[in-house]
């Protein structure tokens, strides 16, 4: 099982102190820790084996994987689940990895921003329930018609009862029928203050979509699939918060992102703690243009979609 975020702290210092050269204090203030707190997780690196090369296992050649791929790509936190197991598979074991992420991750008195998808509610329905004081959930987005149990309403109820907090929901559609209404909707004080408050979150949990024929966009009828083509001969790569992203990881200039109600990527952008979770191979080029984006400071993939991205960024021109 990939390391809890707890016990991450031990494996990322013994990363930075032993194989980066940094002195103790110098791992304390990267890591916001007491020297006292570095002197004692090296300890535990060395008593554990962690710091021993001779004693390596598929956990230290994961997490190795891991502080690799931190480095190459500036993320805060990589978690990685592995693909070779016989008693579990990635589909499985992902949203439990995530949903544990995610609970360490969150503090009382957070608020905390939900965005939706199978990925978000796989993770919810796995979540134990925890009692975390003045936490509020809000919405990344506008609602969904279709009649999904992943939409983007059901995902934040759902983490918000999870961890008992207040739940605040968009009662706006994602996609409205003009640029014109879009705006003025916008523009509502209680919209318009949802859409501020964003900026103010201190964690984000979502994952990234794809642009084929078959995504959430398409199946929810937002857009057709032969508009979705149309987008990405236009440019786009990926949905953040039903809204879509070039390879950049910017917005794509479109009617179609104009008529959504969704967070701003800049309100995004200003969450410290942006986690996102992807399992499908076949999200590495939207995964990519998110980590691009800056939208991403932590991540939870599979190893395989780790190792292809440490080839990307290694192997990508300084």
């Amino acid at each position: 099982m990939p390391l809890r975020p707890a016990d991450q702290l031990i494996h990322k210092a013994a990363w930075l102190y032993y194989t980066h050269g940094l002195r103790q204090d110098e791992v304390a203030q990267r890591l916001n820790l007491s020297r006292a707190s570095v002197a004692t997780y090296l300890r535990k690196a060395r008593e554990t084996g962690i710091v021993t090369i001779s004693t390596s296992s598929q956990l230290y050649t994961d997490e190795a994987l891991a502080r690799r791929l931190e480095d190459a790509i500036g993320l805060d936190a990589v978690w990685i689940v592995p693909e070779d197991r016989e008693a579990l598979d990635p589909s499985t074991e992902m949203p439990v990895v995530a949903a544990t992420v995610f609970q360490e991750l969150a503090r009382s008195g957070d608020r905390i921003a939900i965005a939706w998808g199978r990925t978000v509610y796989h993770i919810a329905d796995v979540m134990a329930y925890a009692d975390r004081q003045n936490v509020t959930v809000v919405q990344l987005c506008g609602n969904l018609g279709a009649p999904y149990n992943y939409r983007p309403d059901q995902c934040t109820t759902e983490i918000a009862r999870r961890l008992n907090a207040e739940g605040i929901n968009f009662y706006a559609p994602l996609v409205l029928s003009s640029e014109r209404l879009a705006e003025e909707l916008r523009a509502e004080p209680v919209i318009l203050e949802q859409l501020k408050s964003i900026a103010t979150c201190q964690l984000a949990l979502y994952s990234v979509g794809g642009i084929e024929a078959d995504s959430h966009l398409v199946r929810c009828g937002a857009l057709s699939a032969a508009e979705m083509a149309e987008m990405g001969k236009a440019g786009a790569t990926g949905v953040i918060a039903g809204q879509l992203i070039d390879a950049e990881g910017q917005l794509v200039d479109c009617d179609y992102n104009r008529r959504c109600i969704s967070a701003d990527l800049d309100s995004i952008r200003a969450i410290p703690k942006r986690l996102m979770v992807v399992e499908e191979a076949n999200k590495f080029e939207p995964l990519v243009a998110a980590i691009k984006g800056r939208l991403v400071s932590h991540l939870v993939v599979t190893t395989s979609m780790a190792q292809r991205l440490l080839s990307r960024w290694e192997g990508a021109p300084a």
